[in-house]
């Protein structure tokens, strides 16, 4: 089974390439983030086409999260529960088969030491609470998306450049280090220990060629599922050719039938 993560930034300015993605990959399912669309503006019919189920929590110009799945989504949940506040559309859950998979976008947090950077820790916060209260570790879960945190100097070309951005900040890693310690692990390094290898460049300053990059987009899956994920690769064609996503396709393979 083939579980990847990408955030499209603008499925509307990305759809060609999702669809022909989707076809060349055939990932039985993706998460997808920034949509950028409402749910009454999500392109159903081509994905359908494609033939791929849709669960999606849309937001008009901002944010956006979905699932697709060529199995039916059952158990669909929007945000952190019917008791949520927040209007973002940053979080969307539902379950294929015996597997629950999360499709999350965190706060950028833009500014360290700004109120968006506070609403980026409170957000992975309420995430582990999330986690805490709706899920159980000895399940099979995954958590997908981009969480725009590179935990470790070996996610990030130029540590020492980034070190202290909201991307690679010491709070926001430990923010992400306590989500993880809900009992998830990340499974692109269960098979890549090497640095240089990263998921989402800036469009400026010719960062793509340069390899100027940070692995802010991971897939984490609780030990039940950690055991059967069998290889892990970063689709960095994708962020190639004409009108790409800043963001590259994260892809797993889990053994389970």
């Amino acid at each position: 089974m083939k579980l990847a993560t990408w955030n499209l930034n603008s499925i509307r300015a990305r759809l060609p390439r999702l669809v022909a993605w989707l076809g060349l990959r055939q990932p039985e399912v993706l998460c997808l983030q920034e949509l950028k669309v409402s749910e009454e503006q999500f392109p159903f019919p081509e994905i359908e086409a494609a033939g791929y189920h849709a669960a999606v929590f849309g937001q008009r110009t901002y944010n956006g999260v979905a699932i697709l799945s060529r199995s039916p989504l059952q158990d669909i949940e929007v945000g952190f529960g019917p008791q949520d506040d927040d209007p973002a559309a940053r979080l969307i859950s539902a379950r294929v088969g015996d597997l629950r998979v999360l499709s999350a976008y965190v706060p950028n947090g833009q500014v360290v030491g700004s109120e968006k950077w506070a609403y980026k820790l409170a957000w992975l916060q309420r995430l582990r609470r999330h986690l805490d209260e709706r899920a159980d570790p000895k399940d099979k879960l995954a958590l997908c998306g981009d969480l725009n945190v590179a935990p470790e100097a070996r996610d990030v070309q130029n540590p020492a450049a980034w070190e202290g951005s909201v991307l690679y900040c010491p709070e926001a890693r430990a923010a992400l280090e306590q989500v993880l310690a809900f009992g998830l692990v990340d499974a692109f390094r269960l098979h890549h220990a090497e640095g240089g290898l990263y998921s989402w460049w800036d469009y400026r300053m010719l960062a793509f060629p340069k390899n100027d990059g940070l692995r802010i987009d991971h897939l984490l899956l609780t030990a039940p599922l950690a055991t059967l994920c069998t290889s892990a690769f970063i689709d960095r064609n994708e962020r190639k050719g004409q009108q790409p996503s800043d963001h590259a396709p994260v892809v797993i393979e889990l053994a389970l039938d």
